[in-house]
């Protein structure tokens, strides 16, 4: 049985019977799904291992009576026929669909709205609502009937195009493959019935027919100078390419995006992209698969020296923002994502964001800026390789240690900062808890890449100094990660040449020392009785306690 993700929900039959029931909760959960994309729910099924309890038996009018109650909690929710089965080992349980709410906000019968966003549902209210209202259209765009387009008027070389690279697709499966050809374009929702859906259109479609829909795929490539003048303008506003098309005729087109740079490595020269071309296929990519195509607009890939700005139609859907989209998983248009999957040309759903962390990570640039307003998503990717030194001691430690994704993004954001604390590197990744930071850094430690300094929440992670020297680098050493011992003796040293000192004058001496060290390591010798102060906090200033002076 699946796992519990965005569009299923398994519940205990405890949910629906007994002293235990819960209906309000129940329905709360139809609510969530009916204002995503819809879902199924299994009730029968014990969460921790999805099976149901041998021998459980659900009878037809508990059945009933469930869909009865949940109705009447709800408004705007549309509730499947459920039926009863029975699994391997005896047990019964019984499952419903929640259908999508296209047109209307799904509601509980108290007023109370929820989304779903992953496998948690979250209240909505106040201007949130506003945008879920907009969403509505937006999530069902795909499906819509187009009764100007039939599907005998669509040219038989376009729809042979498609069927072909699916059914050559190593992402597809051999029982979906089999299917004839009709079947395949409804698997894929691309038609309905005799017409093309507006998904249809966009794949399958004539310029003519794009044209027609609401609101057309455009895109427009710009290329700036040092001065913000544009120097090169490129568009595609004929309709005449499906999004796959669309998106090799850009990385075709794009040449600043192909430049690179060069660095000495022994007797060779090595070369790092300004942009890896899986970045900017990512980059690309998400620009079409969330664009909102309710709303008029072009997609923006804008090229300035420094950096490449990619912009949509549309702002990150609910529950999504720029501090928890590593792992947040809420999809506008599911249809034309499940189509660039099957078709390779973009990762599994959701791994987009950690593929270009992980690139980045390797090339130590910097990650991605994701800025959403209203109406519109941008992303900023920077080309600046941050430290030259530091990819080449990646590049040794990926020669020698086989790092999962998720470890190589950790190390990458370690080895640019030199040194991380459990609870800095936590809040980087978009974690909910320390907890689920041991995944990315527990294989690290044991193989020796990290050393740790410290306990719980204040254990600290940094390369390991012996690995930096096996790799011969050349990472330059950097008071970042001196240690707090070590730190107390400097700061001692330092006001015996320089008593009577602020700690902003300290700290101008001492720069490259993270400020909170410092202060850490300040507070720590005023405490042991090394250091007095003024008594004022504004304008405090330190000296060595007459015990200690010589």
């Amino acid at each position: 049985m699946e796992t519990e993700k965005t569009n299923i929900e398994y519940k205990s039959l405890r949910k629906v019977e007994g002293k235990s029931a819960d209906f309000r909760s129940l329905a709360e959960t139809c609510v969530c799904l009916a204002n995503a994309q819809g879902g199924l729910v299994f009730i029968g099924i014990e969460d921790e291992n999805k099976t149901p309890p041998q021998g459980q038996k659900v009878d037809q009018e508990l059945v009933n009576d469930v869909l009865a109650r949940l109705r009447s909690l709800t408004d705007s929710v549309g509730l499947g026929d459920a039926r009863i089965e029975t699994h391997t080992n005896g047990g019964q349980y019984f499952q419903f669909q929640v259908l999508p709410s296209s047109r209307t906000i799904a509601t509980t019968s108290t007023g109370k709205i929820f989304l779903r966003v992953q496998d948690k549902c979250y209240p909505i209210s106040g201007e949130e609502v506003t945008r879920l209202a907009a969403e509505k259209n937006a999530f069902q765009w795909e499906l819509v009937d187009v009764k100007s387009a039939g599907l005998p008027d669509v040219p038989s070389a376009h729809i042979h195009r498609f069927l072909k690279d699916i059914r050559q697709s190593t992402r597809v499966k051999d029982h979906v493959k089999e299917k004839d050809d009709l079947e395949l374009l409804a698997h894929y929702n691309l038609v309905s019935g005799a017409h093309l859906t507006n998904l249809g259109v966009l794949w399958l479609g004539t310029p003519y027919m794009r044209s027609r829909i609401a609101y057309p795929l455009t895109v427009q490539y710009i290329v700036y100078d040092q001065y913000g003048e544009k120097i090169r303008k490129e568009s595609w506003h004929d309709y005449a390419l499906n999004p796959k098309e669309l998106i090799q005729a850009i990385e075709q087109e794009a040449t600043e995006l192909k430049y690179y740079y060069e660095f000495p490595q022994g007797l060779f020269r090595k070369r790092i992209n300004q942009y890896a071309p899986e970045v900017v296929r990512e980059l690309l990519v998400n620009a079409i698969a969330h664009k909102k195509y309710t709303i008029s607009g072009d997609i923006f890939i804008e090229v300035h020296p420094d950096r490449i700005e990619v912009s949509n139609p549309g702002s990150l859907p609910i529950g999504i923002s720029k501090d928890n989209i590593l792992h947040q998983r809420h999809r506008r248009n599911p249809q034309i994502i499940r189509i660039f999957h099957d078709l390779g040309l973009m990762e599994g759903e959701g791994s987009g964001y950690d593929l270009i962390y992980e690139l980045d990570s390797k090339d130590n640039k910097p990650f991605p800026e994701v800025i959403s307003e209203f109406d519109t998503t941008k992303v900023v990717q920077g080309s600046e390789i941050l430290d030259e030194n530091v990819v080449f001691l990646l590049e040794f430690i990926a020669k020698h240690h086989s790092l999962s994704q998720k470890q190589f993004i950790a190390l990458g954001m370690i080895a640019r900062e030199k040194k991380l604390l459990g609870t800095e590197l936590t809040a980087k990744l978009q974690l909910s808890g320390e907890d689920r930071l041991r995944s990315y850094v527990s294989k690290l430690v044991e193989e020796k890449i990290l050393v740790t300094r410290g306990r719980k929440k204040g254990t600290e992670y940094l390369i390991n100094p012996l690995l930096i020297q096996s790799s011969a680098s050349n990472v330059e050493p950097s008071l970042k990660t001196i240690e707090l011992h070590r730190l107390k003796a400097l700061i001692e040293e330092d006001l015996k040449t320089y008593p009577e000192s602020k700690f902003r004058e300290i700290q101008g001496r001492i720069p490259d020392v993270r400020e909170k060290d410092l202060r850490k390591a300040l507070y720590a010798l005023v405490e042991e009785g090394t250091f007095e102060h003024t008594p004022d906090k504004a304008h405090r200033r330190y000296w060595l306690a007459k015990k200690n002076r010589k």
